[in-house]
């Protein structure tokens, strides 16, 4: 999907006839299977849309250990950089697990945008919101079902992304072992 066509999905923005100035405002590129659109504790000022393919967002922590903690299949946004960032470093790493097209634009600018139209403002608010939920979602599936039941929620929630995804980044993602996983899928 084009970017202009993906702004204009929003209700927000398609009424307002500024779509074609705020498309050009980003910038697009074509990133490869398994290319790092940033990685964890670099410096990162972006906001990012996947406009075909598909990413995903890891945290890793001191030993190592890799965590899914995003799944981005596009056209989306990917959580917002206020979300995903703290004094301008990256807390989490994305990379592409298919070939993908993004929009990337700075953070600064967009507000910028945000200051001067009301409509990108209304747009770019209820983009965060939407992630907002989306994390406070997974956060209480954590921390409130059981194995059979956070697979229950990753289906409802992500419908096909089974088939997308390796299963290790889902189990990773709902907090179980990869054969825990395999187990509660077949049955």
């Amino acid at each position: 999907m084009d970017l202009r066509t993906f702004l204009m999905q929003s209700p927000d923005l398609s009424q307002d006839g500024g779509v074609e100035k705020f498309a050009s405002e980003w910038s697009t590129s074509r990133v490869a299977a398994k290319a790092h659109i940033v990685r964890q504790e670099d410096p990162h000022v972006d906001e990012i849309f996947v406009l075909d393919g598909h990413l995903i967002s890891t945290i890793c922590d001191p030993e190592g250990k890799e965590v899914c903690v995003g799944f981005y299949t596009g056209p989306c946004v990917v959580t917002p950089n206020i979300a995903r960032t703290r004094a301008g470093r990256s807390l989490v790493s994305i990379v592409a697990t298919t070939s993908a097209t993004i929009a990337r634009i700075d953070s600064d600018q967009l507000t910028q945008l945000m200051i001067s139209s009301e409509p990108i403002r209304n747009w770019a608010n209820g983009a965060l919101r939407e992630a907002l939920n989306q994390k406070a979602d997974r956060e209480w599936c954590l921390a409130a079902l059981g194995g059979a039941d956070r697979l229950k929620w990753f289906r409802e929630t992500y419908p096909g992304y089974e088939d997308i995804f390796s299963h290790a980044l889902i189990a990773s993602f709902l907090g179980i072992t990869p054969v825990t996983l395999s187990r509660l899928r077949h049955h």
